[in-house]
This record gives C-alpha cells, structure tokens and sequence, in this order.
C-alpha cells in the first residue's frame, strides 16, 4: 500500500487562504515546490483540486477556459523550473501531470503553441532572443547583473555565462503565459528547497523588480516552506554532514 501522500486537504487549504499570497499563483508554487522535491506523483493532486477549486483563494468552479488557462500556467512553471531543478524532474513531472489532463486541456506538438517557443528557437533570430533574455536577467539582478554575469563568465568556463544566457533567453523570459512576476515565483518555489541561499537571496529582490510586494514575496516563501516541511524538511543541525533539509535559515527579505 503506498504511503499517504503529503498534498492533503488541509495542506492545499491552507495554501490557498495564505494572506497576501498573490492571487492565481497558489497552484503553480505548489507544483513547481514539489517539482524540486521530487515529488512528480503529488502534482496532479494540486491539479484536481485547481480544476475543481479554480485559481483563487475561494471556491469557484472553473469554465473550460480558466482551466485551459490554469493548465497552461501549470505545465509553463514546470518548462521554467527546468533551468533550476534540471531537466529529468521538469520530465517527470510533465509526464505525470499529462495522464491526469484531459485531452482538450493539453497543448500538441504542430498546433497552437500558447508560448510560441518552437517559433523563437526556429524563425526568431537568436540575437532578438538572447536580447530579452539579457533584458529579464537585468531586471532580476539590478545593479549587480554584470558582476553576477561576469562572475559566471569567469568560473573556470565561460559555457557557464552561456548556458545561464540560453536559459534566460530561450526558457525565463518568455512572458507569454506567466508574468514576470509569476515567473520570478517560480524561481523561488525552485530555488528554496535545494538550499541554495546565495541565488534565493538574488531572486527574492529581484521578485520585488517585477513588481512584487514585500508581503506578496514573504507569503509565496511561506507557502514554498511549508509544503517542504510537509515533505520532511527541516532546518538541519550545525553538527550534521547532510541530510534532507536546509543547513542555514531560509533567506529572507
């Protein structure tokens, strides 16, 4: 018998009814956070629940467009959180969330494409693409963005600078289905449960560039620690060599 999972009723309630938690994001922090766990199997029951629930904070039931729209934003924080959890888990987790859509909610190869990628990378020259992604890059960082780039450019491999302008380009600045606001909430229901604190203090300002409120900010790391609580999470002793939890406070703003 498999174990109880941890998205339960109440986790998912408590989610939603966040103050200040920005309205429409609670789903897809919630997908992208157990992305980065690894735990592909509980997404579609954050998906249901947004079918059944609607986006907002209180209960109303979608019509076929707020769902389409809320698949989408789905299935886009998940192609993003790729450029920070890797590519496998973004897999996995697309793979899992398809068996529980139904088919005229999904999105087909050679049809409509809501984000217009496979146009960018074929018939958009990669300068106008990069351009953006060095533009969005800017925003997130401020005034440090050429001391960030030039950091990566200079760790021993310039592929490094490249790789995090691809990404960028190509994945994190395409704006067509999140905001770059949303977008930014991704990044920390990605980066928070790797402990990575150095990138989450830059992403968590760089939430506030795209229009975020400090509270707005706050409610969403709120929300991204308590689903890794659930998970098992926690913060770790100064004597432990490892372990699944986090070795200093969470950064904060």
């Amino acid at each position: 018998m498999p174990p109880p999972g941890i998205v339960t009723p109440a986790l998912l309630s408590s989610i939603r009814g966040q103050p200040h938690l920005p309205r429409g994001c609670w789903y897809f922090v919630a997908g992208v956070t157990l992305n980065a766990l690894n735990l592909s199997a509980e997404i579609p029951t954050v998906f249901n629940h947004a079918m059944e629930n609607g986006a907002g904070s209180s209960t109303v039931k979608p019509d076929h467009s707020e769902k389409l729209h809320i698949a989408r934003k789905l299935r886009e924080s998940l192609i993003k959180a790729a450029a920070i959890c890797g590519l496998p888990k973004s897999i996995n987790s697309l793979t899992e969330l398809r068996r529980h859509t139904p088919a005229d909610l999904l999105d087909e190869p050679l049809q409509y494409s809501p984000t217009s990628r496979p146009s960018e990378l074929y018939d958009v020259p990669s300068s106008t693409i990069l351009h953006r992604g060095q533009k969005y890059f800017d925003m997130i960082y401020g005034k440090v963005s050429k001391r960030v780039m030039s950091q990566m450019d200079r760790s021993g491999t310039e592929d490094l600078g490249i790789t995090a302008r691809l990404m960028y380009g190509y994945i994190l600045s395409n704006t067509s289905v999140l905001s770059p606001s949303e977008s930014s909430y991704v990044l920390l229901a990605a980066l928070i449960p790797q402990d990575v604190n150095p990138q989450l203090k830059g992403h968590l300002r760089g939430c506030l560039a795209t229009g975020s409120t400090v509270e707005e900010v706050k409610a969403v790391r709120e929300v991204v620690i308590r689903i890794c609580e659930a998970s098992g999470m926690k913060r770790l002793d100064e004597t432990s060599q490892g372990g699944w939890g986090w070795k200093a406070p969470v950064a904060n703003l």
